[in-house]
């Protein structure tokens, strides 16, 4: 469950280049593309350039490099060339890397376009809500501490929590234990130790916070239709805190 210092190290290697992939599609207008060529383009440039492996690929059988989770989708959502991303969704790509034996998961949500307030202000709280429990993250904290601050976070914001999915340790394997609960109470739960790699990856809904699988098997979208985003970082327990090892360029200052 806890990592050496190497492993450590090679997880933070894998985590810098999916920082880079994260920072490639910043640049990338996604207004008009389908979501099956976002899953392209992503799967040349981590094999091509980065000369890493897409790690969901092939992962429970899943077929694709990345999830595509558009407006209601919560997560899991399944690239398609029928999928055409419009001015006024809000899209996350839940993207892993594999480099040297050691494996990075991130997502983001995206705004495509010109984005209404509403949804802005679910994507922001979303992404606020990520690093109150990324801010949570100490050596002697317990578990509970992680999801009480999302939760904590979200409704103030006036927003649900997605129990269903939750953060997870990582390493060697996509899932490892211990499991991140994105809801809690302080105080409660494992304690973290120097050397642990976890997943904080909290989905929020503006509606009820039910949601249920489609007929793919796959994608997960909200049962009352309502928007649903989400972030994800992989971050590593330090002697002092936390350190993010898939910070992206544009949030230098958050980790500071």
């Amino acid at each position: 469950m806890t990592k050496q210092p190497r492993e450590v190290a090679l997880l933070a290697e894998s985590g810098r280049l999916l920082a880079s992939v994260f920072d490639m599609l910043d640049r990338t207008p996604l207004a008009g593309l389908t979501t099956l060529q976002v899953d392209e383009m992503v799967e040349r440039f981590i094999v091509d350039e980065l000369r890493a492996r897409p790690a969901s690929k092939g992962q429970y059988g899943y077929g694709f490099v990345l999830n595509a989770s558009v407006n209601d989708v919560v997560c899991h959502g399944v690239p398609s060339a029928s999928q055409v991303l419009r001015d006024g969704d809000i899209v996350n790509f839940d993207i892993t890397l594999e480099k040297n034996g050691y494996i990075a998961d991130s997502s983001k949500t995206y705004l495509v376009g010109a984005v209404d307030v509403a949804a802005r202000r679910l994507v922001q709280a979303t992404y606020d809500a990520m690093w109150m429990g990324i801010r949570a993250v100490r050596p002697g904290a317990r578990l509970g501490d992680i999801g009480w601050a999302v939760e904590r976070h979200a409704r103030r914001q006036g927003y649900s929590v997605v129990r269903e999915y939750c953060g997870h340790g990582i390493g060697r394997e996509m899932h490892e234990a211990p499991q991140i609960l994105h809801f809690g109470r302080p105080g409660t739960g494992m304690a973290l130790r120097e050397g642990m790699v976890l997943t904080i990856e909290p989905m929020l809904n503006r509606g009820r916070r039910n949601v249920r699988t489609e007929a793919d098997g796959w994608t997960v979208v909200t049962s009352d239709g309502s928007l649903s985003a989400q972030f994800e970082h992989t971050v590593a327990v330090t002697a002092s805190g936390v350190s993010v090892l898939t910070l992206r360029s544009r949030e230098q200052n958050r980790a500071a």
